[in-house]
């Protein structure tokens, strides 16, 4: 009988099958599902050696193994898009006299080194006259003023540079006239005594000043003790019963944190929150350009919200004191002084600035005690630049575990504890520049709610790296290790985030990176370890200068004796970019397969199979599908078993692997809205070009007869998933189509649809199996 004698208008699936007699099912079973018996698969006994290690018998594994998963690919995107935005540099300009004036902030230099400079003193009228013709009220100033007014004392608790300086000096200008002091921050509260009749005064209370030190026998050495507790009510009263006898008025200022908790919840706390940033600008804006012809003000505000101004600021909102930077720079582009490329130049530098002040002097001053809570603070802000977008309490634990590598560090030989209760959740993010958020963590499978921490700013992440890596070498060491230990969690958002930093400080140092972050976790016997080491490179080859050095070192690896190496190499050309091309990367995986067919040690030749499979289907979900399905092609049609084996079972991953868990290091967008989908599923929709080479593929896979079964199991996973969506339904059976070619395609096709109808566990929809069954019967017309 010929094919094209056969009716398309098959009965029910599971009627078919019923028709059919016991034997006839059982042979075609037998002769469909499993692999036969060749001569390159021997038997034991008569003298004949074991059988070979059949790779098939793990087609489609996770290279991870029990060890943990690839991960969602919503995790690697949103680690790509953290250090896709990248800013460096900055320019201030000081004044002769030392001080400079940014926004709502004085700032005075009269003094360089440790210790605190010395500014005590008046406050010149002209100073507050300028202030007072571009200060931005900040909301609640007039609360702030009647409080102060009636109490005579008022503590400012806010973030860094947001504008508290100047608020206080405002305050203190309405209700004391030009007679205003400031005084030393290195004096504590209660040991202020010069009080200036009718005056007022303006303290800020350093952080690091919120304490004091006691000597502490340990081990028969004595260590100096800090006991943390600031100004206290007790202290506040006793201050503001002298202002009172004076008739003077004091406003102290402190930054959010442990000490302005609290004193909010006391008498005299009050928070003093940044005015609107656009506000600041405006007003900066409308002084500078003053005797500026009409319109300027609206051009130079127009310019503030161009695109391409607001991407190089990689800002959400600006502080006080950048705003007004931000004003002086479009005044001059204004006037003519600045072209609009040394504008954006200059608009470049802010987030640089950001972390610049952040680490400035976080171990002062060396001893761990009193530089535990800013070192702490730096290693949230670390850890923020790496997980930004990322669960908060992952986030918060990974910043302590810094913590401690940088206390131990500083101080090896004085132990390390945490806080239990120090700064609450709700304001430590501000320390950091940053905001908790409602999000979403891709599982892979599935996605979760979190609650996410991210900064305020899209640079902000490559400009922390930058300044630690660059600006601080100690610091590299304790920033290794932890990312290392980082990179040996199975939890994907954690390795996957880890590694991609990684890779981000390998390619500004590629000579350093590799001695000590890649080649430890590569050489490592941890398997998410040796795909960390594979994804950094990856990420690190994304760099021009540093993708041939990563090249070479693969090269090298490939054909290393070391079997972790070797994986590492195969797992790393998976991302289709440490080679220079995907082209380049398939001919790397070819030859490690044809060398692993030759090697003695099946079992060995079975794993590099398998992790060299799953790299080259990883690079069948990247930007060059249709190059990796030729290359299939060829390889299947190859007389040697090793690039064959190979293409077999990248085809049987294709059928069975999520596409969220092949995730690379280049944006994918339709596949990734794709990502619950079996990867040749979703290929179908998003390359449908490719339909009858993909069938093509599939169709050669099920008559092989070593690895039919497998390919069998894994098409029957992709034909449960496609029949409970209709749109994906459709594909699937367009593509069923086309696999169904010759007789015994469709035979092999239809009795896998009736063993999926009769599966006792789980039997297959019986309206998605007649549509499928039609398609495979269609394939005589096709």
């Amino acid at each position: 009988m010929s094919d094209q004698d056969e009716t398309p208008d098959a009965p029910d699936p599971q009627d078919a099958a019923e028709d059919r007699s016991p034997e006839k099912n059982a042979a075609d079973h037998k002769k469909a599902d499993k692999p036969e018996k060749g001569a390159d698969r021997r038997t034991p006994g008569d003298g004949q050696e074991p059988p070979e290690s059949n790779p098939f018998d793990q087609a489609g594994r996770n290279p991870l193994g029990a060890s943990g998963g690839t991960g969602g690919s919503g995790t690697a995107h949103a680690a790509l898009q953290t250090f896709a935005a990248g800013k460096t540099g900055r320019a201030i300009g000081f004044g002769a006299d030392g001080q400079y004036y940014e926004g709502n902030t004085f700032i005075n230099q009269l003094g360089f080194g440790g210790g605190h400079a010395m500014v005590q003193g008046p406050v010149p009228a002209e100073e507050l006259t300028r202030l007072a013709g571009v200060y931005c009220e900040a909301p609640g100033y007039e609360e702030m003023e009647q409080r102060l007014r009636e109490r005579g004392l008022l503590v400012l608790c806010g973030e860094h540079n947001s504008g508290r300086t100047a608020t206080g000096l405002s305050l203190l200008a309405g209700v004391a006239g030009d007679r205003v002091t400031r005084l030393d921050p290195g004096v504590k509260v209660h040991e202020i005594e010069e009080i200036r009749p009718g005056h007022g005064h303006l303290l800020k209370i350093e952080s690091e000043d919120t304490g004091w030190q006691e000597p502490e026998q340990t081990d028969g050495r004595s260590r100096p003790r800090v006991r943390r507790a600031g100004p206290t009510e007790l202290h506040l009263d006793g201050l503001r019963s002298k202002l009172v006898k004076a008739g003077a008025f004091g406003v102290l200022l402190v930054e959010n944190g442990e000490l302005a908790d609290r004193l909010l919840r006391g008498r005299y706390g009050v928070a003093c929150p940044a005015p609107p940033w656009e506000k600041v600008l405006r007003q900066h804006l409308r002084v500078l350009l003053a005797d500026a012809p009409d319109g300027a003000l609206d051009e130079a505000l127009a310019l503030a919200a161009g695109d391409d101004v607001i991407e190089t600021l990689g800002l959400d909102e600006l502080r006080p004191g950048e705003s007004a930077r931000l004003a002086g720079h479009l005044a001059r582009r204004q006037s003519g002084e600045l072209t609009h490329r040394r504008l954006l130049a200059a608009c470049s530098t802010f987030v640089d600035a950001q972390a610049r002040d952040w680490f400035a002097g976080a171990d002062r001053p060396g001893t761990l005690p009193e530089a535990l809570p800013t070192l702490s603070a730096a290693a949230f802000r670390i850890a923020v630049a790496v997980f930004n977008g990322s669960p908060y309490s992952l986030t918060a634990e990974a910043g302590e575990q810094l913590a401690w590598e940088l206390a131990v560090t500083l101080d090896p030989e004085t132990p390390v504890g945490r806080r239990l209760f120090g700064t609450h959740a709700e304001a430590r993010p501000v320390a950091a520049r940053s905001v908790l958020q409602d999000g979403e963590l891709d599982l892979g499978d599935a996605q979760v709610p979190v609650q996410a921490v991210r900064f305020q700013g899209e640079a902000l992440a490559t400009a922390v790296l930058r300044e630690v890596w660059h600006g601080y070498h100690n610091v590299r060491g304790p920033l290794v290790r932890w990312l290392r230990a980082l990179c040996d969690d199975p939890r994907p958002v954690l390795w996957v985030r880890a590694s991609i930093a990684a890779g981000v400080l390998c390619s500004w140092d590629l000579p350093y990176g590799s001695g000590e972050l890649i080649v430890p976790m590569a050489a490592s016997d941890s398997p998410v370890q040796r795909m960390s080491a594979a994804t950094a490179l990856a990420e690190a080859a994304r760099e021009p200068s540093v993708q041939p050095a990563v090249a070479a070192l693969l090269k090298e690896w490939a054909k290393s004796s070391h079997e972790e190496l070797l994986t590492t190499a195969v797992l790393a050309h998976g991302y289709g970019m440490a080679a220079g091309s995907v082209a380049a990367s398939l001919d790397a995986l070819a030859k490690v397969a044809v060398r692993a067919h030759d090697d003695t040690d099946t079992a060995h030749d079975t794993d590099v199979l398998s992790n060299a499979s799953f790299s080259v289907t990883r690079l069948l979900a990247g930007p060059e599908p249709e190059a990796v399905v030729h290359r299939l092609d060829a390889w299947l049609r190859d007389t040697r078993r090793g690039p064959a084996d190979l293409a077999l079972l990248t085809v049987i991953g294709a059928l069975r692997t999520r596409t969220t868990f092949l995730w690379g290091l280049q944006d994918m967008p339709e596949l990734q809205a794709r990502g619950k989908r079996m990867l040749l599923s979703a290929l179908l929709e998003t390359e449908p070009g490719l339909t009858g080479r993909l069938a093509s593929l599939v169709r050669r896979t099920l008559a092989t007869p070593r690895a039919g079964a497998a390919a069998q199991d894994s098409l029957a996973l992709l034909l449960r998933q496609a029949a409970g969506d209709t749109q994906q339904l459709e594909a699937v059976c367009g593509f069923l189509v086309r696999l169904a070619e010759g007789r015994r395609d469709r035979d092999r096709l239809r009795h896998l649809l009736a063993r999926l109808v009769k599966d006792p566990d789980e039997p297959l929809d019986r309206t998605a199996a007649r549509t499928m069954w039609d398609a495979v019967g269609e394939g005589a017309a096709a």
